[in-house]
Parts: structure tokens; sequence; C-alpha cells
């Protein structure tokens, strides 16, 4: 789907220059932007992998998305990624004006270790800002446990392996109470006050118990949620729009939730 402009740009990062990835779904002046965090187990992944998932969110949002590129594990651990992620939106906060992006109107979207670096930048920001209206998330990695029903139950032979997801969380903790921090394991961390949150889950997915508990734990701390099974999915389905048409159905969907918190 062709968009209006796709740029690679640099911002400052707390460790030195970060390259971020804006597309800009129109020509239109002030954008409200999408900062997004890719998945990959905070270990793979990067800006050229999920080029078509952003292209996508942007054209079907009517929203700039401004993709990070953070530092992965294991060179950086824990908290890096986050405090990378947390720049970008904090940069964003003060100087979207200047890439003509409107500060007023942020949200924030990722998938899998991404939702997760989303939903503890999002927990961040509640501090200090910017205000964020929207927190999107596909498929979250949110427990370090890896002990739920669904985890032992698809945690063989459907794409994501629990054994995989046990090594990812290995990679980006640094030290062992790392496990127990609210930002890391986000099923522990106090919610009141996030924005209004969609969450995505696959069926056949090994981390679809916790974004379904997590759904849950945001409902009772009186954030709104919008959370949406995707029946027979496997993780990562919305990044393989060539193999299903759930994929960019669960994109546009997701989309129309932002475009709605945004407008």
């Amino acid at each position: 789907t062709p968009i209006h402009a796709v740029d690679d740009r640099v911002m400052p990062g707390p460790a030195g220059p970060l390259n971020v990835r804006i597309y800009r779904p129109t020509s239109e002046a002030r954008l409200p932007a999408i900062v997004f965090c890719h998945g990959g187990g905070f270990v793979l992944g990067d800006l050229d992998t999920h080029d078509s998932i952003c292209h996508r969110l942007a054209h079907s949002s009517g929203c700039a998305v401004v993709a990070v590129d953070y530092r992965r594990a294991p060179e950086t651990r824990f908290p890096g990624a986050l405090d990378d992620c947390s720049a970008v939106l904090r940069w964003l906060g003060r100087h979207a004006a200047d890439i003509d992006l409107d500060a007023q109107r942020l949200a924030l979207c990722g998938d899998s270790a991404g939702a997760n670096l989303a939903t503890a930048t999002a927990l961040r920001a509640r501090r200090g800002g910017p205000g964020v209206s929207h927190l999107a998330l596909l498929y979250p990695m949110l427990d370090p446990a890896c002990d739920t029903e669904s985890m032992h139950a698809y945690g063989r032979g459907y794409l994501l392996a629990r054994s995989g997801v046990q090594w990812s969380w290995s990679q980006y903790l640094g030290a062992p109470d790392d496990a127990n921090n609210p930002l890391v394991a986000l099923l522990h961390a106090d919610l009141a006050g996030l924005p209004m949150t969609s969450v995505v889950t696959a069926e056949c997915d090994p981390l679809r118990d916790e974004g379904e508990a997590f759904a849950e734990r945001l409902r009772a701390a009186g954030v709104e949620v919008v959370a949406r099974r995707y029946a027979g999915m496997v993780h990562g389905f919305a990044g393989l729009p060539q193999i299903t048409p759930v994929a960019t159905q669960a994109i546009d969907e997701l989309a129309g939730d932002i475009r709605r918190s945004l407008a």
C-alpha cells in the first residue's frame, strides 16, 4: 500500500544516536504519531523486519508511525531498550513540531517483546509525560515466569516455542531480580492511569493467556480496554499478510482503535 513518505532519521538516545524510521501516510501537516516498538524477543528484529506492519499501520490509522531501532539484548540488557523507546517518546513530546508531527496526539504500539517495551514506556510516561492517548499491543510478552496454560498448551509446534521465550527473557534480564521489576513483569505493575489500551491475542500462541490476563488487570485498574482474540492464529500472525488475510484485518482494527483515540 503506497504511503506519502518513509524517512530514516537519527534522534538523540541515552547512549548515543538512535535510528528511527518515520512513515507518513499523507502530506497533511501536524499528523498524530504512533511510536512503534518492534518485537523479536528483545534480541532480534529491526526497522526492516517490521517495515510492512508499520507501513500498514500508518496507512490504516492516518497517523505517522515512528519506529524505534532500540538497542538489543544481550549486548544491551534491561533497561537499555526501554530507555531508548522512552527517549524517542520524550523527544517527540518536546520536538514533534520540528518534524511536522503533533505532540498532543501520541500513541504507543508494539508487538510481542515490543509490546512489553511500549507498555513500560507508557507506564514511565505517566510521570513527567508526554501524554499518551492510546496503547496498542499485539500479542504482548509480559510474564517472565512462562507458566500459563497457553504457554504449556502451545509452547511447542506453534511457531513460537516456550523454550525460545524463556531464552529471550534470559537475554533481556540483567540481574535475577529484574524478573520482578514491574517495568518487566507487567502483570505485576500498577496499571492505573494508563491510556485506552487495545490488546490483540492469538488463539494458538503461548503468550495468549498473559495478554488476556493483562487486559483483565487493566480493566480492574479502571483502564478502558479493547481485547480481541483471533481464532486459529499463531504468534506473529499480524506480520504475515502473505499467509493470512487476518493479518491485515488485525492491523486495520488496531489502527481504527488508535485513530478514534487520537481524533
